[in-house]
């Protein structure tokens, strides 16, 4: 492929989001998920397992006497509230919050080894074991999650402190990796440093750690797999036991990157692998790995995703498994996974400037992103499965890892602060922008300000959608000068016009699924009008779990019945597809959400009051009106059953 010229985002400082929708969760990151995450980090949160991030950190600084605890990674949950702390301090500057994260940095640094090493877990636990257990021990995993959290400080408050501390800490790694004689020829057995080493490349423009980012790629898979030699060694003992008889698919390490065309292994390392391969194929203009990007990509979303975008459908290992195995009552489709499928999905966008990896974005932000944290703030899902029975969610199960309700912390916490940057990071998803082009990727009310052909533009973007699918983007431009916006067309949208100032824009074209608006833009009013219905979807007959059932499905949302409306025994349950779907915005319910009703029937129990287990007999049925929430709001009131997909009558 010809390599154009990149689209971006935008400054998170110049996106001002006033959605109900999203604004609530936004909202939440400022004043209830950043106190309450920097409590568990302190194990101040009664009832919940301790963190002991912060007490790690003290410990090995010299600041108090103690052991290391947690897992070998548990520096990264600092390391991603710090990130979250930077993209909200670049929307909403606070002086007491950026107080509180310069006592962190300044804790960060104190733990900092001379030599630019930062891990407590191996300064504290393992101090000879550094760099000996790179399959399991997430010391450039750590780094990485470090480094990120550092460039988005940086740019949010212009602060060097933690970005010096990161810059000695790739240093560090830069002395230690490469291809060089005399230098490890490892790679990270979780991978993210990858990118997160592409982020400091662009804040410091220092080409090693672009060097050291496509190393760390390219060495991957190739020769003797590097994970299996270190376990050979006499000295090599084991992290975590259930590695032994170590895959290499497990950690996309079984073949070189530019000769892997399906998503395999950990579904985490994964898609932050692919966040890199995506970055470096466009920094060196590397056409076999931007290929193999769109290769991985394509088998990912069409073979191997869930309607709700959610990816790793095995608990054990928390991995892909093969083509159309998405089973639905046991599956994973860890938090994370998503979020990472929505960092890749963004890169591929901005590179090809094609909307159809915007489409996947907007349904893991809609759905697994959103369902893995409450209306609180204050608990979190860490899998998503799109059918749950709590009274068989048992341990030493194949459904110990599903969780009827959400938990207050877990003892591997990545999912929660990786929600929080998430959500404080949402700007970055709406526009991005090439020279004079704006792309208007998702549609939520915000206000933002744009330079377009040298001239600033001011935009206000208001909608009820998903709810409804009216769009009014209102333009003011300092000067009457000729630009181009380019608004996403929905896969599911029908009947899609804009008008402008009222009248139709007849001239608009479709280009990679953008509507095409060039004019001279002063004082103008766009209106984007589509239908999106509420309506039944089904899955490829090769996936077996759905084979012969229905989703409901609503623009990027995808709806889900409960039992505190539908009563128990979910798994009953017919929708009757000929009858149609019923909207309906109920003011009460979830402070306000449309609710779908259908038509459908349940088996009775009539004729099961002996409790036998089985019998000959046709089951009887019984009309039933049957009510759907969204699928990201599950769980929000009483617990109980939850499903997605619904036997359909045929």
């Amino acid at each position: 492929m010809i390599f154009a010229e990149k689209a971006e985002s935008l400054p998170l400082s110049s996106i001002k989001i006033q959605d109900s929708f999203w604004f609530e969760y936004i909202r939440l990151v400022k004043d209830v998920i950043i106190p309450y995450q920097w409590d568990v980090l302190n194990d101040r949160v009664p009832d919940t397992v301790k963190s002991y991030c912060i007490h790690n950190f003290k410990v090995a600084a010299g600041d108090v006497k103690g052991e290391f605890h947690g897992a070998v990674f548990q520096d990264t949950d600092v390391a991603k509230w710090l990130e979250a702390v930077a993209y909200t301090l670049e929307v909403y500057p606070d002086k007491k919050l950026e107080a509180l994260a310069d006592e962190t940095i300044e804790l960060i640094e104190k733990a900092q080894s001379e030599d630019g090493y930062l891990n407590t877990y191996f300064t504290i636990k393992e101090p000879k074991c550094r760099w000996q257990n790179l399959m399991e021990g997430h010391e450039l995993y750590t780094a990485g999650h470090m480094i990120e959290a550092a460039v988005a400080y940086y740019k949010a408050t212009g602060k060097r402190r933690f970005l010096d501390v990161v810059m000695r800490l790739a240093d560090a790694i830069d002395e230690q990796f490469g291809p060089e004689d005399g230098k490890c020829h490892g790679y990270p057995g979780h991978q993210e440093i990858e990118l997160a080493l592409v982020k400091l490349y662009h804040v410091t423009e220092i080409n090693k750690y672009l060097r050291l980012a496509r190393y760390f790629i390219d060495a991957r898979g190739k020769g003797e797999n590097y994970f299996l030699q270190e376990e050979k060694r006499p000295s090599f003992k084991h992290i975590f036991p259930e590695l032994r008889g170590y895959d290499p698919v497990y950690s996309q390490s079984h073949l070189p990157v530019r000769e892997q065309d399906e998503a395999v292994g950990h579904s985490v390392r994964a898609v932050y692998m692919y966040c890199a391969m995506a970055d470096l194929a466009y920094e060196t203009k590397d056409e076999a790995l931007m290929n193999t990007c769109v290769k991985l990509w394509d088998n990912m979303v069409n073979k191997r995703m869930y309607i709700t975008g959610g990816i790793g459908s095995s608990g054990i290992l928390e991995r892909f498994t093969t083509d159309y195995d998405l089973p639905n009552a046991e599956n994973y489709s860890e938090t994370c996974a998503s979020i990472g499928l929505a960092l890749f999905g963004k890169r591929m966008a901005e590179i090809t400037k094609d909307a159809s990896y915007m489409e996947v974005v907007e349904r893991a932000l809609y759905n697994t992103v959103l369902s893995g944290i409450a209306f609180d703030g204050k608990s979190f899902f860490y899998v998503n499965p799109l059918e749950v029975w709590p009274d068989n969610c048992m341990s030493h199960t194949s459904k110990e890892h599903v969780k009827p309700v959400r938990q207050k912390w877990f003892p591997v916490a990545c999912c929660p602060t990786n929600i929080s940057r998430t959500l404080a990071s949402l700007g970055q998803y709406l526009y991005f922008q090439e020279k004079n082009k704006l792309y208007v990727n998702l549609f939520i009310p915000n206000k933002t300000k744009v330079i377009l052909n040298q001239t600033e533009f001011n935009l206000e973007l208001k909608t009820k959608f998903p709810f409804e699918n009216k769009i009014e983007l209102n333009i003011k431009a300092c000067e009457s000068k000729k630009s181009a916006i380019y608004i996403r067309v929905p896969e599911y949208a029908r009947n899609y016009y804009i008008l402008i100032n009222g009248k139709l824009y007849e001239e608009m074209y479709i280009e990679k699924g953008y509507a095409v608006i060039e004019r001279v833009f002063h004082e103008d009013k766009i209106e984007i009008m589509f239908e999106a219905p509420a309506e039944y979807a089904r899955a490829n007959p090769k996936v077996r779990a759905d084979s012969g059932k229905t989703a409901i499905i609503k623009g990027p949302l995808v709806y889900c019945l409960e039992e505190t409306d539908n009563g128990d025994n979910l798994a009953s349950i017919y929708a009757d597809t000929g009858q149609g779907l019923t909207e309906c915005y109920d003011e009460e319910m979830l402070d306000g959400v449309l609710v779908v009703l259908g038509k459908g029937k349940k088996i009775k129990s009539f004729g099961w009051e002996d409790n036998k287990l089985y019998k000959t007999m046709k089951p009887e049925l019984e009309d039933i009106t049957f009510k759907a929430i969204p699928y990201c709001f599950w769980c929000n009131r009483q617990p109980g059953e939850m499903i997605v997909w619904l036997k359909e009558l045929m």
